[in-house]
């Protein structure tokens, strides 16, 4: 295979892969035949950079970028390339073999939006084209016009593993991604449970190498890096999933939250979070940072004394619980008196207010979050789906109540 285009016979790509040498990349080679057959075309680095003036990137779906360990000693012309592919809207794929973390920072925080290593596993490249395909729309959420959106920042805690948190996060994140899909207003969900989170397996989403990236420089974090770590979901949610490995939670610090949050804040409306059930040294952060702090909870005994444990050390701290709004899930049904009289006793001795009640949505939440949809994609008549829609309408009146009042 020659590895330049013939100039003698101009052609339409719907990919350059663009390597210092693609005979070392053999491997990546065949299965471009077999992904893409006669519709992509090698180029050497110095063909790469000059390509855009005859055939220009933004006619091209994917520019693939192969490195190795031998071309790290001179990673200009590659990070050149991805600069340009992005800034002409074309999305990269970044193929490494044998990089130094170092290295494949750098060329990430560029803006490649996805990572394979060399040599791919089977059904890797084909993996990775689809995704790249499926969060074409992903980018234009970012910003919007150019200016900062001075978001609202909703945590979403669980009090105790299994009370539905993460089930009630994504379902509003959701909720209220539908409900401003007329407006201007943009809405995201960060799993912020970097060991464990479910957000990505609740929207059936892949997590991203890029995150690991994000959360290890989020000093550094800019709207461009945000983007670059974020997916789409059905084109009117931007999601951070959790990352591909269990990290610990202690791997960002109050600093780098704060970082986060802020750029977040100034590229969306609405920020979801989907917190860890664990306090770590960033909780305060989000709490003080957050609008309303909703915390998940169930009529049980482990509920109740985790929650006066929670408020100990609020208190303790003192950290503004004023902006705790509790949440009932499972709650009991309208004609049941005895539950009514049980949650009255439960609230008297916690000394909090239950004015969130989640319905039990029985078998058909289990089914929706193993499909990796919403509740209301598979069951829209589900009670707790009614009743999370209300919550996100209300959420979304009342930020445009207080735009209205601030004006």
């Amino acid at each position: 295979m020659a590895l330049s285009l013939k100039k003698e016979a101009p052609q339409k790509f719907e990919a350059y892969a663009i390597a210092n040498d693609m005979r070392r990349f053999d491997l990546l080679v065949e299965d471009l035949n077999t992904e893409l057959s006669n519709a992509w075309a090698p180029l050497t680095m110095e063909e790469g950079l000059t390509a855009y003036a005859a055939d220009p990137f933004d006619e091209l779906e994917f520019v693939i970028v192969a490195v190795d360990r031998a071309d790290e000693e001179n990673l200009g012309p590659a990070a050149n390339i991805i600069s340009t592919a992005k800034s002409l809207g074309c999305k990269v794929l970044l193929v490494a073999h044998e990089l130094t973390p170092v290295s494949l920072h750098q060329l990430m925080r560029l803006g490649a939006d996805d990572f394979a290593p060399y040599p791919l596993p089977d059904g890797a490249l084909s993996d990775s084209l689809e995704r790249l395909r499926n969060t074409t729309s992903a980018s234009p959420e970012i910003s919007s016009e150019g200016r900062n959106r001075n978001g609202m920042i909703l945590p979403i805690y669980g009090i105790s593993g299994g009370v539905g948190a993460s089930t009630f996060a994504v379902n509003l994140a959701w909720e209220m991604a539908q409900y401003t899909k007329k407006t201007n207003k943009r809405v995201c969900i960060l799993d912020f449970n970097f060991q464990f989170g479910s957000v990505a397996t609740y929207l059936d989403l892949p997590r991203r190498e890029a995150i690991y990236d994000l959360l290890t420089d989020a000093q550094n974090v800019d709207k461009e890096s945000l983007s670059s770590a974020l997916t789409s979901f059905k084109s009117k949610l931007a999601v951070l999933t959790a990352p591909l490995d269990a990290l610990p939670l202690d791997i960002v610090g109050p600093e780098d939250v704060e970082k986060l949050l802020k750029t977040a804040t100034a590229s969306y409306d609405f920020v979801i979070i989907d917190m860890p059930t664990t306090l770590v040294s960033w909780s305060d952060k989000v709490l003080q940072m957050s609008e309303t702090f909703f915390t998940v909870i169930e009529m049980d005994m482990r509920s109740a004394q985790n929650t006066l444990r929670f408020l100990r050390t609020l208190k303790a701290e003192d950290l503004p619980y004023e902006k705790i709004q509790y949440a009932l899930n499972r709650a009991p049904g309208f004609a049941d008196m005895n539950g009514k009289t049980r949650i009255k006793r439960m609230s008297e001795s916690l000394g909090i207010a239950l004015n969130i009640m989640l319905p039990d949505g029985g078998k058909a939440v289990t089914n929706s979050s193993d499909q990796g949809l919403p509740l209301s994609e598979t069951a829209a008549k589900n009670a707790l789906r009614k009743e999370v829609r209300r919550i996100a309408t209300s959420l979304v009146d009342m930020a445009e109540e207080q735009k209205a009042a601030i004006a």
